[in-house]
């Protein structure tokens, strides 16, 4: 099986997470990603803590169904390599700051000259534009200036540092893929490639769907605990007798009355639809005083068989053994390279006709650089003799 991006080829400079998640997606779908790596600098993902068998298990994962070539890019024969490359490849995906690839000389329009199909893809914190173009950032920044961290956490204690990295992956990466696949759409009747600029904070502020259409069309700014969705109204965590967190999104009335007979008052629901802060407030702290009259186990038990939105907060390791998650299947065997296989979480897009079964975690720094070089025609020879220069690594 070949998987329904087979038929594109991804020269892939990112490291880190926003870019390395991007291609992962495109690599599981079926696309052919070849990594462009330093032989001397190393991307910190390697390093980056737990390791299995000496690998980081966050670099297996992510750069799994990827081949590495390893290249000096300050060295001009590494240089001609990589557009050798190009012009047999559809999509370029680098995420360094602005400018740097165009000092390198394989800014678009150098590359674009030798390929006028290629699809390039630029992620960054700010974009290619702006005073900020050249700031450094990291995903925590492109939530606060994005005004999302403004109307997150408790007004008690202030914005909460999130456990996922809402703007490098649900800014930068799922953009990134959205973009480029609709530029080889667009390609596909245009004949021409194109550019495309994705700034995560740009694309994080476009995640403000709710808040930001009210405040740009009504003026109605958001702020912590004062929207239905953030704490302002029921709709939110509540801690079971022995410390544990359960989930409540009983929003439709249905839901609240199912809700609240189970927690053997059903004379809360009609608090549950009254718009009045007051009201919501006095709903909170009377569910909170039922929820503590019962262990996590006994809520867990309560909630199971009643369609009342109320869900319990589970550790990775408990939503792994959830019976919902594992119907789905989304833990995936990768074979490790030496016989043995990693488990990874599994591409979660399910097609219709399948996806090609995961061909290897993330692989040693220039991997496949003998590979790739063979493949355009170089003789041992001048391989050994790049190697020895120390272009490829």
């Amino acid at each position: 099986m070949s998987g329904p991006l087979a038929s594109l080829k991804v020269l892939d400079f990112s490291t880190l997470l926003p870019g390395p998640f991007a291609s992962l997606l495109l690599a599981d779908m079926g696309a052919e990603v070849l990594r462009i790596e330093s032989p001397t600098r190393m991307d910190l993902l390697r390093v980056l803590p737990p390791h299995d068998r000496g690998v980081s298990a966050s670099h297996a994962y992510l750069n799994r169904n990827k081949r590495s070539l390893a290249l000096d890019l300050k060295q001009p024969e590494a240089l001609e390599i990589v557009r050798q490359l190009v012009a047999d490849y559809d999509i370029v995906l680098e995420q360094f700051r602005p400018g740097v690839m165009e000092r390198l000389g394989l800014g678009y329009e150098a590359l674009k000259a030798i390929n006028p199909k290629l699809i390039y893809v630029s992620i960054t914190g700010y974009g290619q534009t702006g005073p900020y173009k050249d700031r450094a950032g990291h995903d925590i920044n492109y939530l606060a200036l994005s005004g999302i961290a403004s109307y997150t956490g408790r007004q008690d204690s202030g914005p909460l540092p999130l456990g996922v990295q809402v703007a490098d992956v649900g800014g930068g990466s799922l953009h990134a893929v959205v973009g480029l696949l609709a530029a080889v759409i667009a390609r596909q009747h245009s004949g021409v490639g194109q550019y495309l600029d994705v700034s995560m904070t740009d694309c994080a502020f476009s995640l403000n769907a709710m808040s930001g259409a009210a405040y740009l069309a009504c003026g109605v700014a958001p702020g912590r605990e004062d929207q239905v969705l953030n704490g302002g109204s029921f709709y939110d965590y509540y801690r079971s007798r022995d410390g544990r967190w359960l989930s409540v999104g009983s929003l439709e009335p249905g839901f609240m009355q199912q809700l609240c007979i189970a927690l053997g008052r059903p004379e809360l629901a009609a608090q549950g639809l009254s718009p009045k802060p007051e009201q919501q407030k006095a709903l909170k702290q009377a569910l909170q005083v039922e929820f503590e009259r019962h262990s996590f186990e006994e809520l867990c038990a309560m909630f199971a068989g009643v369609d009342a939105c109320v869900e319990p907060v589970l550790s990775v390791g408990e939503a792994l053994e959830h019976p919902q998650l594992q119907a789905r299947e989304l833990v995936s065997q990768v074979p490790r390279g030496d016989g043995s296989f990693q488990a990874q979480m599994a591409c979660p897009l399910k097609f219709s006709e399948g996806l090609p079964e995961p061909r290897h975690i993330g692989v040693a720094v220039g991997a496949h650089s003998e590979q790739v070089l063979d493949e355009l025609g170089f003789s041992a020879q001048r391989i050994a003799e790049l190697r020895g220069a120390k272009v490829v690594g």
